[in-house]
This record gives C-alpha cells, sequence and structure tokens, in this order.
C-alpha cells in the first residue's frame, strides 16, 4: 500500500508465483485477471513466473486454455490478447498433494528448475487459492520440504484466503500450524474487503485530515453502524453455508477490518508492524459479552420466501444442501461495545444479511446532536441527523450531512448532503479489488493483511454469540421475507436505545 502521496510505483522482485488451487473458480475470476492488471499496469516483475499446482495431471496448454477462457470471461477491462499470452506463457504445471508427502519434493524440484530458467532468484509466493481445510496440510509439507526456508536473501511468502478458521478454537489450531512452518512476516492472510479503495480511503480520510480526529470519539460521536447488505440468496453454495453462516462469513473478517479502520488508535508510524498492532488492539478491546448479553444483544434471522428485484427467492430452508429445519442464519445484527477511553459508552451496530431489498456496504458514523434550545420558539422540533458516510458499494464515496436554513424570510431548516464519489473525481480502470493485494504480496508489505493476534481477537469477540445460539436452537431465530429489510427485531435492536439504522437518502 502506496504511503507517499503518489501513484504506486513500486517494482516487485524477481518472483516464482505458485497458486494450489489453480483450476479453481477463485483463480480464474480474480486471481488471473488481477495479475493481468497488474501486467498491463507495468507491476509485475521483468522475471517472473507461474506455477500452477495440481491434484491431477493436466497438460500446461490445457490449462493455459482455461485461464485464457476464464480471463475473457471475467476480465474487468478491454483484454489485449498479446499482453495475455504473455502472462500465461510462463506458467508451467506440478502435480502434488499433500496427501502424498512424496509430490512435494518432486515439486521442490520442478520450482528450482523453473527458477533456473526463468532467473526469478529463488523468490516464491504461494498462494493458497484452495478450500480452508488444505491450508494447514499443504502449509506443513511446503514446511517439510523447506519451501518456505528464507535463506540467501530469497523471500518464501504464504498467502491464504479467509475464512481463518470457524471459531476461536479451530482458528488458534490454524494460526499455530502455520507458524510451525513460517514466520508471521511470512504470512498474507488475505481479504479481498481491504483491497477496496474506499476502505483504504477511511486510514487516509481519518489520518492525513485534521479536521476529523479530534472529534472521533465518544464526546462527538453517539454511535457507528457497520452495513453489509446483500441482495442475493445462497444460491448454490446450501452445503458450505449452512455449515457457517452470516456470522461467522463475514463478521470476524469483512465487518471487523472495517471496525478496526474506524475505531483503531492513531499509529505512530505509517508501517505493517505499527498499524496491525493498532488494529489488533481495538479488536482485543471489544467488550466480551456472556451468553445472556450476546442473546440480548444480537438478532439472528433467516430468509423466506420472497423476491428481490423481480427476481423470486426461495425460502432458504427450501435450498438444495440446506436441512429443512435449518437453524442457521442469514442475517445478524449485533450491538458491540468497546472498553478503551476513545469509545467508552459509544455503541457499535453491525448487520450482515443475504437476500435483502439492497446490496449496500457503508460504515456511518452518527455525530451527536447539537443543542437546539436556539429554535424552540420556531417550528424545528428536531434537527435532521448528522451522519459521515462512507459507502464501499455499491457507490464508492464519502457523504457528509448536516443542517442549513431553508431560504426565505422564517426560520426553516432541512437536511442537506455534501457528496464525495470516487467515479467524478478519478478515472481509475476497472479492477478485481486484488490487484493491490497481490501487488502488496510480491512487494513484502503486509499491512493490510490480518495478524494472529487480530484473527484471534476477533473470534474471541464473536465466540459468546455462537455459543449462545448453538444452545438455543431455534429458539430466537426470526424469520424475513426476502427482499425486505431484514427481521423487525433487527430495527427494534437499535430502537430500545432510542436510534435507528440510517435510511439511505
Amino acid at each position: 500500500m502506496s504511503t507517499n502521496g503518489t501513484a504506486r510505483s513500486a517494482q516487485p522482485d524477481p518472483c516464482n508465483f505458485v497458486i494450489f488451487g489453480v483450476t479453481g473458480d477463485l483463480t480464474h475470476r480474480l486471481v488471473i485477471p488481477a495479475l493481468y492488471n497488474l501486467a498491463e499496469a507495468d507491476l509485475l516483475p521483468q522475471r517472473f513466473c507461474i506455477t500452477g499446482v495440481v491434484r491431477k495431471p493436466i497438460d500446461a496448454d490445457a490449462l493455459r486454455d482455461s485461464l485464457m477462457q476464464g480471463l475473457r470471461k471475467f476480465a474487468t477491462r478491454p483484454l489485449k490478447d498479446d499482453l495475455a499470452r504473455r502472462l500465461l506463457g510462463c506458467l508451467t504445471t506440478v502435480q502434488a498433494d499433500p496427501s502424498e508427502p512424496a509430490s512435494f519434493d518432486r515439486m521442490r524440484q520442478h520450482l528450482e528448475d523453473a527458477e533456473h530458467s526463468r532467473a526469478t532468484a529463488g523468490n516464491r509466493l504461494f498462494y493458497l487459492a484452495t478450500p480452508p481445510d488444505a491450508f494447514a496440510p499443504i502449509a506443513r509439507e511446503l514446511g517439510r520440504v523447506g519451501l518456505l526456508r528464507e535463506d540467501n536473501d530469497h523471500w518464501r511468502r504464504l498467502v491464504i484466503e479467509k475464512p481463518f478458521g470457524t471459531d476461536l478454537a479451530s482458528a488458534i489450531v490454524l494460526n499455530g500450524a502455520l507458524l510451525k512452518v513460517a514466520d508471521e512476516h511470512q504470512l498474507y492472510r488475505i481479504d479481498h474487503y481491504l483491497g477496496k479503495e474506499t476502505v483504504q480511503n477511511i486510514l487516509v480520510l481519518r489520518f492525513a485530515n485534521g479536521m476529523f480526529e479530534p472529534i472521533w470519539n465518544r464526546n462527538h460521536i453517539d454511535h457507528v453502524q457497520i452495513t453489509v447488505d446483500e441482495t442475493l440468496g445462497v444460491g448454490h453454495r446450501g452445503s458450505f453455508y449452512d455449515a457457517t453462516g452470516a456470522l461467522r462469513d463475514m463478521v470476524p473478517n469483512h465487518l471487523f477490518q472495517l471496525l478496526s479502520l474506524v475505531a483503531m488508535e492513531p499509529p505512530a508510524r505509517f508501517d505493517a508492524h505499527t498499524v496491525r498492532t493498532c488494529k489488533a488492539e481495538v479488536l482485543g478491546a471489544i467488550q466480551t459479552q456472556s451468553e445472556a448479553e450476546a442473546l440480548r444483544n444480537a438478532v439472528r434471522g433467516q430468509y423466506r420466501a420472497g423476491r428481490v428485484e423481480d427476481q423470486p427467492i426461495e425460502d432458504y430452508r427450501k435450498t438444495a444442501n440446506v436441512a429443512p429445519d435449518s437453524t442457521t442464519e442469514t442475517y445478524v445484527a449485533l450491538k458491540l461495545a468497546i472498553d478503551n477511553w476513545r469509545w467508552a459508552g459509544v455503541p457499535f451496530y453491525l448487520r450482515t444479511g443475504k437476500a435483502l431489498a439492497t446490496k449496500r456496504t457503508e460504515v456511518a458514523i452518527k455525530f451527536k446532536e447539537a443543542p437546539f434550545t436556539m429554535f424552540r420558539d420556531t417550528a424545528v422540533d428536531r434537527l435532521s441527523q448528522n451522519y459521515l458516510v462512507i459507502g464501499i458499494e455499491p457507490v464508492e464515496g464519502i457523504t457528509l450531512q448536516f443542517n442549513t436554513k431553508v431560504p426565505g424570510p422564517s426560520i426553516a431548516i432541512d437536511g442537506v448532503e455534501m457528496k464525495f464519489q470516487y467515479k467524478d473525481y478519478f478515472h481509475a480502470a476497472p479492477s478485481t479489488g486484488y490487484e493491490t493485494l497481490i501487488h502488496d504480496c510480491m512487494i513484502g508489505d503486509n499491512i493490510l493483511f490480518q495478524r494472529a493476534d487480530s484473527v484471534e481477537a476477533g473470534w474471541q469477540a464473536v465466540q459468546p454469540f455462537l455459543d449462545a445460539w448453538r444452545k438455543a436452537g431455534n429458539d430466537g431465530l426470526e424469520f424475513y421475507q426476502a427482499g425486505s429489510n431484514g427481521p423487525e427485531a433487527g430495527e427494534a435492536l437499535l430502537a430500545r436505545d432510542g436510534r435507528g439504522w440510517r435510511t439511505p437518502c
């Protein structure tokens, strides 16, 4: 992540980009299109190659054809065939499976041969675009054959995709397995939300503008809302989703990454260690709730049949590979507290769900109301609410809501908005959201990646909710119609505090 106020220009060292799961959907949809965009921007190393790791034999030419078809389908900008062919032309394949340890010895020799022919200087980036249960076995074998050992000025990095565990206990086990074979600085736990420009802009908004940080505290902020609403239902992911649910799928990663950027203390220096320490500290300061408190301060819902944007959505429990009596939540709303000086008494409300009326990801900072005693003799009895809204999807931008006088001889006040949208000011080429993250992996900048303590702090905060819901079973599970704004209990969570979810203007 560039920090000098200029465009990113760092050129990565020569490297071998090793992809486990190279035949999978993630590689076709996001990883290869992101590499293509980096190549077009001249942000790949001059000496570079791709090694595709496969479990079953596949010809390299056949894999290149498949990846080219995926690139044509998922490219975010017009494709330059010559550039795409040059990118994929450096790909070789090797067969390896952690259930066959000898295959990793053969892979080591393959990588050494490829690096000799491509002059990649022994630097290796291992990208695990695989199911989570493969992370630890692959890392174990990479460590066993010495492929993660850094010596002779060679760097070795390991990239894994979320989820980083399914609860606190499994996250601790996974971190332990990874840290047995690699140092923390070699691990890049990737969360594609942090590749979004507006998410990164939260740091710039807070710490590069003198007007915001003095009021970014309990004295001026009433509460914070973080919303990630999706219009899509579960679709064909019933088996995965019914074992996961909205809380595990979204909160410890996406929503907590947004929370940490909003709530962290100002870092003394803008480097990876300092920034990640500040993020981990604020996640560690989230109040750990008892199971009784967790039941009171959370809403879990499940969608029933309805329509979203004129498209029918079937009842969640009728989705393929979903249990007919499932208690898995497709909607969750939480009320959290942060136990530190800055945020004492300021509630953080988080919500996310599927099959909702609109697709929206935003952070809304609600400021305390100004005293309006001076207007008590006028028709004004309530001022418009003051919000600073950071929009992430579908519109990237920042909106400030404030009050102003309506033109005319009498005192009339109305709320207005001042809007900044990225598309109006910057003309960046469309991207996958992975370009920044992959580039940072190659240059060794892990400021946007989670550290082990941050992962475990996130799971520590949500574990009481998981435990309470498991014991409650069907009790307390709310239902909502697909295409609605979620269960009524989600509104009541804030209403009991005299607050409400922000309604977009």
